[in-house]
């Protein structure tokens, strides 16, 4: 007899190991080739296309390879070059501070700075958000990039830029686990290692448009992934029933076909 064993309690099959909750992450690639997502252990058998195209609207892929000791997880945005407007008409308005406001003309508000107003392109709020965190920059002090318009049509040379400037940096993400194998990053909401305010990202999460399209472990804590996926008692199926796909994924989630 040859039977090479193992205790119960140890995992010896399965799939990939995945990740949920909240982790401080270093930026470790923007948009890399494929040699260069080699040379990190992420093995790909093709160049990266970071060209993609929702609705016959076309967009730009900015990615941002994140990582920790437990591992790498991709952030991407989309952007493109046009404006952002509302369903209701109105423009979406950025400054040179990284504020951002809808208004059909320019923002006239009191707490409005008017220094580097414009039209924001797609994409643009979520990159200057996380540029913020990541960068840890102070209320009130610049964010902004001088090639916005080459960046939200491919040419993301001044934000790699930052890879090497913020080598040290480390931002603090949510990350959660779609259809049991696929890390995802939270993009509506990116925090600062100090002061770690980890309930903003509960706030975030409860905004009316601030869903995650992940699992992720519900007390946020950061660890190997625990699926909060229902299962299926005794009762809930009888013997003659056949087994059925459903429409949705157990966790309730449906894919949107929105980008954002």
């Amino acid at each position: 007899m040859a039977i090479q064993s193992n205790a119960s309690t140890e995992e010896v099959v399965g799939g990939m190991k995945t990740f949920s909750g909240l982790a401080n992450v270093k930026v470790i690639a923007i948009n890399p080739t494929m040699a260069e997502l080699h040379a990190m252990d992420i093995n790909v058998k093709q160049e990266p296309n970071y060209d993609v195209s929702f609705s016959d609207q076309a967009y730009k892929k900015i990615v941002f390879w994140l990582g920790c000791a437990d591992g790498s997880f991709r952030l991407e945005i989309l952007a493109n070059n046009t404006h952002r407007t509302s369903q209701s008409g109105k423009n979406q308005w950025i400054n040179g501070i990284g504020q951002t406001t809808w208004s059909e003309d320019s923002p006239s508000y009191d707490w409005w700075k008017k220094e580097g107003e414009r039209k924001a392109y797609v994409g643009e709020e979520t990159l200057i958000n996380f540029a913020k965190a990541w960068a840890n920059v102070a209320a009130g002090d610049e964010v902004s990039f001088d090639t916005i318009a080459e960046i939200v049509n491919g040419n993301v040379a001044e934000v790699k830029s930052l890879a090497t400037q913020l080598a040290s940096n480390e931002v603090r993400v949510l990350i959660g686990v779609k259809d049991d194998k696929y890390q995802q990053v939270y993009t509506k909401y990116f925090g600062r290692v100090k002061p770690q305010r980890d309930d903003l990202f509960v706030k975030s999460l409860n905004d009316d448009y601030g869903s995650f399209n992940a699992d992720f472990n519900a007390d946020l804590k950061w660890g190997p992934h625990v699926s909060t996926a229902g299962l299926v008692t005794p009762d809930t199926i009888k013997e003659e029933e056949d087994w059925v796909m459903p429409e949705t994924p157990q966790n309730g989630v449906k894919v949107e076909d929105a980008p954002f």
